[in-house]
């Protein structure tokens, strides 16, 4: 019983220090200890020599990526209005979308109760881009001129049609919470190529459109069942980038150095006494905080960016949190060495008056995405990073409210919407996949969001059936136990 009572005990004070010190925002690197697995041995000929933790085995071929930056437009951009051009559609304005077309699919409570479904052509000019003419709206000046980099996918298409089990099935596989992430999988497979920064940093930028948006919840970058040292790091716009990674007030970093090394024998001691690997991930959790005193305060400092350099990204890259700056910082981590990168923009989910709301969306991104690739180009950097634009599905070719000819809202549609990748081996100017007139359904080549997954993954280096973690009795994989495949066509 007091063997079971100290266990116990020594349970509670790791959760209560957790809790104090913020560690489940810092978790993210064990510096110097690579993830163990006995069923490994030998020396794999693809591994990074500068790599820091990861599985023995990984990656399983040759990376065309070594990191990866995804540009995440929460609420579901319109993929007609941006992408998808469907001319045919003006002449059937205010027409009922035929049944024939909807086939009796699933609608959302906000449009289901609705009389008719009236078609609402995009108002929006488009024009050919590129060498291969592809169409791209005007919405989008900055990023029609890099249609020549990116490979575009026209045939996403996902089962949830409601925003938060459709951004956790895209973000961790599956659309119930508890699984790890995308960039935890990464973390957890692939280790890190600096110890003085996590492998998962996560931001979430501020918008222009529509006020009111989605939540985002941690999990989306959570590790689920893997060790939570591999979750995202989420950065702040606003006060300390990291929550409680400055040291309190009249503590300096001579004081605070002496706190860590007490606290280290201290761990130390449980470690040997108890041999639970957690303790001694937690000196080295630690450990990083401290180190992260310093790297993110450097990373986060911009002053050493030339103007030619800021002007790439447009007029806002220097405030904090605009989605501007987030590309920025993007580049900064992937110059450092920074695994995966996410940035979370919010606001897309237009109901109602899209006119109004997706231009502001369009601006803020626009600039930024087209500035990063160029950013990324110029340094050699976009050889090997895997860049990925995209949301959680698309939008409805049909009305959502009152239609006019100034005016429409779109409802959710996961049949098919648009994302776009760049770099790491992703065939430039490719389009991949059509949707019929109504940009309703998949007519060609069909994606699954496993397929995109899966793509990632293969790019990085992994193959994703192969890549699993024991959890519950069964052995878990990011793109699920359902089939899915690596999209080879929009790869050199």
């Amino acid at each position: 019983m007091n063997d079971l009572i100290n266990e116990l005990s020594r349970r509670a004070f790791l959760r209560r220090g957790s809790v104090g010190l913020g560690a489940a925002a810092l978790a993210t690197l064990e510096a110097n200890a690579a993830t163990p697995n006995p069923s490994s041995s030998g020396t794999n000929p693809h591994a990074s020599s500068g790599r820091i933790g990861g599985l023995p085995e990984l990656p399983h071929h040759a990376p065309k990526a070594k990191r990866a930056i995804y540009l995440f437009m929460s609420g579901a951009p319109s993929q007609m209005d941006m992408w998808d051009h469907k001319p045919k559609m003006a002449e059937w304005f205010d027409k009922d979308l035929p049944e024939s077309i909807r086939q009796g699919q699933r609608l959302t409570t906000m449009t289901s109760g609705q009389a008719r479904f009236p078609i609402a052509p995009s108002i929006y000019k488009f024009a050919p881009q590129g060498q291969n003419g592809t169409m791209v709206s005007e919405l989008l000046p900055h990023m029609s001129k890099k249609v020549d980099d990116i490979a575009l996918i026209k045939s996403m298409h996902t089962e949830a049609i409601n925003h938060d089990p459709a951004i956790t099935y895209i973000c961790t596989g599956d659309q119930l919470p508890g699984k790890a992430s995308l960039g935890s999988w990464l973390s957890y497979g692939l280790g890190t190529e600096n110890e003085n920064l996590p492998a998962f940093l996560v931001m979430t930028a501020s918008w222009t459109g529509r006020k009111e948006a989605q939540a985002l919840y941690n999990r989306l970058w959570g590790s689920g069942f893997l060790p939570s040292k591999y979750q995202g790091v989420a950065l702040r716009s606003q006060g300390d980038p990291v929550l409680y990674l400055s040291n309190p007030d009249g503590i300096d970093p001579v004081v605070r150095r002496r706190m860590l090394d007490s606290l280290g024998r201290l761990n130390q001691h449980t470690a040997q006494q108890w041999g639970d690997p957690e303790t001694r991930a937690r000196i080295a959790q630690y450990e990083m905080a401290f180190r992260m005193q310093t790297s993110v305060p450097e990373l986060a400092d911009l002053s050493d960016e030339p103007q030619h350099v800021l002007d790439l990204y447009g007029p806002e890259v220097t405030k904090p949190g605009t989605y501007a700056n987030c590309c920025l910082m993007a580049r900064r981590m992937a110059e450092r060495g920074v695994r995966f990168t996410q940035i979370f923009h919010r606001g897309w989910d237009q109901h109602g008056n899209l006119p109004k709301d997706l231009p502001n969306q369009c601006r803020d991104t626009d600039q930024p995405s087209a500035g990063l690739l160029t950013d990324l180009k110029q340094r050699g950097l976009l050889d090997d990073t895997l860049v990925v634009w995209g949301g959680e599905f698309g939008r409805t070719i049909y009305c959502q409210g009152k239609l006019t000819n100034e005016t429409y809202g779109r409802d959710h549609h996961p049949k098919c919407f648009t994302v776009w990748l760049a770099g790491a081996g992703i065939q430039p100017g490719a389009v991949h996949g059509e949707t019929d007139e109504f940009s309703y359904n998949v007519v060609k080549d069909p994606v699954h969001i496993r397929d995109l997954n899966a793509t990632i993954l293969n790019q990085m280096g992994i193959d994703h059936e192969r890549f699993t973690f024991p959890f519950q009795g069964l052995d878990q994989r990011l793109t699920g136990v359902e089939p899915s495949r690596v999209v080879d066509e929009i790869l050199t």
